[in-house]
């Protein structure tokens, strides 16, 4: 998944005044000495002037949104070229100079922002923020005197150069851990009356390094948690501060650990209420009067603003932003829909122009409330799995071998939920399950059709888009997390189960979305499973189930196609007790067959046999169906393929653990086979 790059590209030349001027097609024929503008701007870079290191640094910033360009300014040492100039005499060359770092890290990946770190680009960048914090309030400075929004901006961008960096490379928390930036970032954080860019900037960054970084867990202190506290009790109800709050709360729920448990319990409340707060906003009905508010404020000014604003034009810095956040969901939709969510950049607004306030607010609104899913994702999220797991994960009998369970990304086992009793009644209290299933829910249309009928706000698509994804994602962990009486008893879960249905046949376009059907296919395979345990009767019909799964099992991700075979396979366990089900059995059988013959990935071939276990298990109706199908004449065929591929295959594509679960599907198709054979003796 991710954004997918075209193999023809575009390279801007450059005007006197560094702004891009009519792009140029580069061939294969064309030599990178002779057509790349690395050699000169690099260059440039030691110009003694400081309007030249400026345009420098701002040519370099926009060529490297080029990713097939990069490659040019990092085999000329560009890193190491542009690091000293975050300290030039200039402060507009230190801006365009992070700016330039800060793009490169963004659009070269985690391998750039990696080799960024091994060229030490943290220790100007270190000395840097320093400087800029001293800036903030050393206004009668004679090199900062009057400058104080210059020395912010060359702030925001070095902090979210750092973000950047921390984000790709744990080498680079740990330098973060070992210089004491934690000061830096909160001294950036409390800039926000002065500055809501660089506070929120430094909230992103603060939120990210703070994750699983139990050495920076043990040097806070009270300061640390009384400035988060003070954000958390914010009243303004602007949506940055939404936004600002919502990272405040992330970052606290990650440094509990440093708490005691009074405080924690103290601190629990005041997440959640955050987080009730963020997600109870409606998007659908916010987002057009914010446009709306936008189009009246620019009414009153010169009609050709009016036309820029809402021309096809995007703002500068634009792809720069979508690739930052991009490369970020690219990690993201890596793992399991249910594991512990890592921190994604999930909107960088601080590349919009100043006077977009509107379209920062609904971006900042957007941002909350994924984050705030995400949030609730980890608060549901045990880091290890319990004895019930294994059981879900196979059918089959478990070796020794398996102790250490799955941890795979395409592996069927999910980690399992724990909640504390507190914790459990906190999120209850706050409506927290409610407003997720809320936010699982399509998009407002009126939201939807808005944002693309202008270009300048389609960048909220996608946005909304993946604030539904993450909200089924969280579905899923709540459903694993609370009891059923919790989730309002049989009734409640059918409720359920009829609104994820009414989601994935409500829309043919849904179940060509990768990401959608990732995130649904988790939350129905949860739901399913907990609806079997408690003898709920399920709303899909066959009809239903089959055309779904048909989608999902075509899809390239293995994840949701092992999430739909799971879903066969609980749907077909439960029929198989009901009477009159073998036509439907039948239909299940045969799907699972298929593919369990004919796909490419073990991992999935193997679910496929595992749910074929649980159907044809036990039952008259899972017997009839079973003949009906020639299922042991089917599963002896399959049999000896499926045993050489995993020799051949095995060792060299799967993990350790997902070669012990098909280890154990394979002992068990042959304890299966000779199952039914006796079955078919008497």
């Amino acid at each position: 998944m991710g954004k997918t790059k075209n193999n023809k590209f575009k390279r801007p030349s450059f005007s006197p005044d560094g702004l891009p001027a009519a792009p140029v097609k580069q061939t294969a024929e064309e030599s990178e000495d002779e057509d790349s503008p690395a050699a000169e701007l690099l260059d440039k870079l030691q110009s003694p002037s400081a309007d030249v290191r400026e345009y420098a640094c701002a040519s370099i910033s926009r060529v490297v949104q080029q990713s097939q360009m990069i490659p040019g300014f990092l085999q000329r040492d560009a890193v190491r070229k542009i690091g000293p100039l975050l300290l030039d005499r200039s402060l507009a060359v230190r801006e365009t100079a992070a700016g330039a770092l800060r793009n490169l890290s963004a659009c070269g990946g985690p391998e750039v922002c990696e080799d960024m770190v091994k060229q030490d680009v943290l220790t100007p960048l270190s000395a840097l923020l320093r400087e800029c914090c001293t800036g903030f309030d050393m206004s009668s400075s004679p090199t900062m005197k009057g400058q104080k929004h210059t020395v912010e901006d060359v702030a925001n961008e070095a902090v979210n150069l750092l973000w950047n960096l921390c984000e790709s490379s744990s080498t680079a928390v740990s330098v973060f851990n070992k210089a004491g930036l934690l000061d830096v970032l909160l001294h950036c954080l409390q800039r926000h009356p002065q500055n809501m860019e660089l506070a929120i900037s430094a909230a992103h960054c603060l939120h990210t390094v703070t994750e699983e970084n139990e050495e920076l867990v043990r040097s806070v202190n009270a300061a640390v948690f009384g400035v988060l506290e003070n954000i958390l009790s914010s009243t303004n109800t602007s949506m940055e501060y939404t936004l600002l709050r919502t990272l405040a709360a992330g970052s606290l729920w990650n440094l509990k650990s440093g708490l005691s448990l009074t405080q924690q319990s103290h601190i629990l409340t005041a997440l959640a209420t955050t987080l009730s707060h963020s997600l109870s906003l409606d998007a659908g009905e916010l987002i057009p009067e914010l446009w709306h508010a936008e189009s009246a404020r620019l009414s009153k000014e010169t009609t050709s603003a009016t036309e820029s604003d809402h021309s096809d034009a995007q703002p500068a810095g634009h792809e720069a932003e979508e690739m930052e956040e991009d490369v970020r969901d690219e990690k993201m939709n890596g793992r399991k829909p249910n594991d512990r969510m890592s921190k994604t950049k999930s909107d960088i607004s601080d590349l919009l122009p100043r006077e977009r306030l509107e379209l920062r607010e609904a971006k900042a609104l957007l941002s909350a409330q994924q984050t705030s899913l995400e949030i609730i994702v980890n608060m549901c999220c045990s880091d290890e799995p319990s004895d019930d797991e294994w059981e879900e994960m196979s059918s089959s009998d478990e070796s020794e071998m398996c102790a250490d369970g799955m941890s795979d990304t395409n592996s069927s086992l999910f980690s399992h939920l724990c909640l504390s009793a507190e914790l459990h009644t906190i999120l209850l209290n706050h409506s927290i399950p409610q407003q997720v299933l809320k936010k699982a829910e399509f998009p407002s249309t009126a939201a939807l059709e808005l944002c693309s009928k202008y270009p300048t706000w389609k960048c909220l698509l996608k946005k909304m888009h993946r604030v539904q994804c993450r909200a089924l994602t969280c579905l899923h962990n709540i459903l694993s997390s609370m009891d059923t009486e919790s989730l309002g008893g049989a009734s409640g879960l059918q409720a359920v189960a009829q609104q994820l249905s009414s989601l994935v046949f409500s829309s043919a376009e849904a179940l060509k979305d990768e990401e959608f059907l990732e995130a649904v296919t988790s939350a129905l395979r949860s739901l399913l499973q907990i609806m079997a345990t408690k003898s709920i009767p399920q709303c899909m019909t066959p009809h239903q189930l089959m055309i779904f799964c048909e989608a999902a099992t075509s899809c390239e991700l293995v994840s949701v196609r092992v999430n739909a075979l799971a879903i066969l396979g609980i749907t077909g366990s439960s029929l198989s007790k009901e009477k009159n089900t073998a036509d439907t059995l039948q239909l299940i059988g045969n799907a699972l067959l298929n593919i369990a013959m004919k796909d490419s990935n073990l991992v999935v071939c193997g679910e496929a046999l595992d749910a074929l276990f649980d159907v044809f298990a036990d039952g008259d109706e899972a017997e009839k169906a079973g003949k009906n199908i020639n299922l042991l004449s089917s599963l002896k065929a399959l049999q000896p393929g499926f045993r050489a591929k995993l020799r051949k295959e095995g060792r060299g594509k799967y993990s350790p653990d997902q070669l012990c679960v098909l280890d154990n599907i394979r002992i068990n198709l042959k304890r299966f086979i000779s199952y039914l054979e006796n079955l078919q003796r008497k």
